[in-house]
């Protein structure tokens, strides 16, 4: 692909990049150690401990969010690592056999790794 087919999957990316991190940012924060990763985190946490209830809700809720976190920081990196391959002239190439991804693949996934035949 030329730069000027390859600059509408770049919108996107960077467009679902931003969605994402937003989102991560909802239920989430970086992890100071490492940028790149995501802790879940629970609204607030500052509940009265003698309250059983709301320390229940809490770590119910720090749950739910580790496995969006997960998800969409999942996501993400599948973003990132399509944005890696564009800038490494290998974007829309498939992996496993290096052939072509169809244009309507990468239209419906922009991150996608390989071809239909290989996407298994």
């Amino acid at each position: 692909m030329n730069k000027r087919e390859l600059e509408p999957f770049r919108i996107k990316l960077e467009a679902e990049r931003s969605e994402l991190e937003s989102e991560l940012a909802e239920v989430s924060k970086r992890n100071p150690a490492n940028p790149n990763e995501w802790d879940a985190a629970s609204g607030n946490m500052d509940v009265d401990s003698a309250d059983e209830n709301e320390v229940a809700d809490k770590m119910e809720e720090l749950e739910e969010n580790r496995g969006i976190t997960s998800k969409l920081e999942a996501q993400l990196n599948d973003v990132k690592d399509a944005l890696d391959r564009m800038a490494k002239g290998v974007y829309g190439l498939c992996e496993k056999c290096g052939k072509p991804i169809k244009t309507a693949r990468l239209e419906a996934n922009p991150s996608a790794r390989n071809c239909i035949e290989h996407s298994s």
